[in-house]
């Protein structure tokens, strides 16, 4: 490329007068904001003395929970789409044959790592049968990182806290597109 070049076209950088010299509009457009803002509605949450309300609880992503079928029984059929579709591999499945006639395997072993997870929900756009779901479930704790595995009954224990308030999404209407219904 030449200097002399007539494709090329010389944009000449624009002179600033007093005003923009001295950063004076913008210091009057920060103090407009600053303004703006004393004299709005306050959205703090005095968390955990109040709760934060969540607006549509069935697009929120927290913590997973494993659901049950009809006979109480893991629904997780073990075919590994989730721990596939997971970006952060936080998913590890151990399957093992089935004792029961209407399936094949189930999940000897379902852990996930909370702390790795990145809550994208695309375990739960990958399951076929609608066995794992993310709850909005928001105030996840641990001491240890062992704490925040959550094993197989952890999840287990997490759909029988959550069933009253959040009902499964296939059986709530809702499609498995997104969760929405």
């Amino acid at each position: 490329m030449q200097a002399n070049d007539p494709d090329i076209l010389w944009v000449e950088e624009p002179k600033l007068g007093l005003a923009g010299k001295l950063y004076l509009p913008l210091i009057a457009q920060g103090l407009t904001t600053t303004t703006r803002h004393l004299f709005s509605k306050k959205i703090t949450v005095s968390y955990p003395d109040t709760e934060p309300e969540i607006a549509n609880p069935l697009i929120y992503r927290g913590v997973h929970r494993l659901n049950r079928d009809e006979q109480g029984r893991v629904k997780c059929v073990a075919c590994f789409l989730c721990a596939t579709a997971c970006p952060a591999h936080c998913i590890d499945i151990i399957g093992t044959e089935s004792p029961w006639p209407d399936r094949e395997k189930y999940p000897e072993s379902f852990t996930i790592d909370e702390l790795r997870c990145i809550y994208c929900g695309m375990c739960e756009e990958a399951c076929p049968v609608d066995a794992i779901e993310l709850t909005s479930l928001y105030n996840l704790t641990g001491r240890t990182r062992e704490e925040m595995v959550f094993d197989k009954e952890k999840l287990l224990s997490v759909h029988d806290q959550t069933i009253d308030k959040e009902p499964m999404r296939s059986q709530g209407g809702a499609t498995s597109q997104g969760g929405f219904p």
